[in-house]
């Protein structure tokens, strides 16, 4: 009897490509990057090549030597394909593809096939399949060739492969629909804002690079049980999680999407409720990889995003993370930030640093209030504590004596319920 079918997953094969516009740009770094984005979308890189220009070719991307270069370097290396740095026009894919006579993919492609893979709620595969309905919508016109050659690999995850096949008038409608369901998660998200900010809830948005240490961060912080994984957008879908401090304060985690170098403008558009957590957010904190060696960079991008965002005016605590890797002879500098602090979110190294800042920020909105509330009025500590942070009490034969910081909002009103001031 024969023994069970082995089924081998073949990889695809890729040829990276990008263009260099001048000296000392991070052309190498960011196809370093699109590596470990096609790595991640589960092929393999075989071969790197770069093309010095002045401005990349409005119809192939590379110049027509570099195509014939190209074409050869795809038969040598047995490619699958070609996937270029950069997003690239229905025009340009269209001669590549019909130069090339191969697979033709760009980094948009490639990232939007990522979190077509990794979206689990239903927000996430909304935003997901609205981004890329709406790059796939721009791409029709040239899209014979590859649609033939489509029969798996990069590109063909989650709603992608059927959809191709629609024409442009089922995509419209489609997106509108998609739009509308979108909506209706973006109404929730502003009620749940809502409560938080009636209930005086204080925020505080994770942001960071992808693969920075962001999911670790919240897991250590709160057991969220987040997935964790050495890989870029290891996770997709936001999280809150409720974290209680030492002084009896309360502060809401919520985890946010990984930045990115070129991250695609579709997918800002779509995701865009789920990155403006930040916006609404009290206090940032910016989880940086100390251990990469492009981390300034990476820390640039970051905020260069939450500006696009409109993310301004906030407390930003930024954390050096993966000190377990690095070591503290590291570099720690962050002009941006309002304290900055050396962690490893994997050994929990500077946690409890992390925990006495937010605890520091918290108190920053808030006034002493010193008194003695009458035993009628004995009620106004649960909204102390629930809503402040309590350093004494006392039961004394006139009333309870207080001290505690309490937000300004609410002070003037405890105020007055006290019997007198000690």
């Amino acid at each position: 009897m024969a023994g069970p079918l082995e089924i081998e997953e073949i990889r695809e094969k890729v040829i990276l490509v990008g263009v260099c516009l001048q000296d000392n740009d991070d052309t190498k770094d960011s196809l370093a990057e699109l590596g470990e984005l096609v790595e991640t979308a589960g092929a393999e890189t075989v071969g790197v090549t770069v093309q010095n220009r002045d401005s990349v070719h409005p119809g192939t991307y590379v110049g027509k030597g570099k195509l014939e270069e190209l074409k050869q370097m795809a038969l040598e290396l047995e490619a699958d394909g070609i996937v270029c740095d950069d997003e690239l026009t229905p025009a340009q894919l269209r001669n590549m593809e019909e130069a090339l006579e191969c697979k033709v993919m760009d980094r948009t492609l490639v990232i939007l096939d990522i979190f077509a893979s990794r979206a689990s709620t239903s927000e996430g595969k909304i935003q997901v399949e609205l981004a890329q309905l709406k790059y796939r919508m721009t791409r029709l016109t040239g899209l014979g060739i590859s649609m033939s050659r489509l029969g798996g690999g990069i590109g063909t995850r989650g709603p992608g492969e059927k959809k191709l096949e629609m024409d442009r008038r089922l995509i419209k409608s489609r997106i509108a629909q998609l739009n509308q369901e979108l909506r209706q998660v973006q109404r929730h998200r502003e009620v749940t804002r809502g409560q938080r900010e009636r209930s005086k809830a204080k925020v505080a948005a994770i942001v960071g690079y992808t693969n920075a240490g962001k999911s670790t961060l919240l897991n250590h912080l709160t057991n969220a049980s987040v997935l964790e994984e050495d890989k870029l957008f290891a996770t997709l879908d936001p999280t809150t999680r409720n974290l209680k401090l030492d002084s009896g304060q309360e502060v809401l985690l919520t985890d946010t999407v990984g930045f990115i170098r070129k991250l695609p403008h579709h997918l800002i558009e779509a995701f865009r409720s789920t990155l403006e957590e930040a916006k609404y957010a009290d206090i940032i904190i910016h989880v940086v990889d100390a251990s990469n060696p492009q981390m300034e960079k990476q820390m640039h991008i970051v905020y260069e995003t939450l500006g696009s965002l409109g993310v301004s005016g906030k407390k930003i605590i930024t954390l050096f993370n993966k000190q377990d890797k690095v070591g503290n002879e590291g570099q720690a500098i962050d002009f941006q930030a309002d304290k900055i602090l050396k962690i490893s979110a994997k050994t929990g190294e500077g946690l409890d640093l992390l925990k006495e800042s937010l605890e520091e920020i918290l108190r920053e909105d808030k006034r002493l209030l010193e008194g003695i509330f009458p035993y009628g009025q004995g009620g106004q500590l649960s909204v102390i504590r629930k809503h402040g942070e309590l350093l004494e009490e006392a039961y004394q034969e006139n009333g309870i004596y207080v001290k505690a910081f309490v937000p300004e909002e609410l002070y003037w009103n405890l105020e007055k319920k006290m019997g007198g001031a000690e």
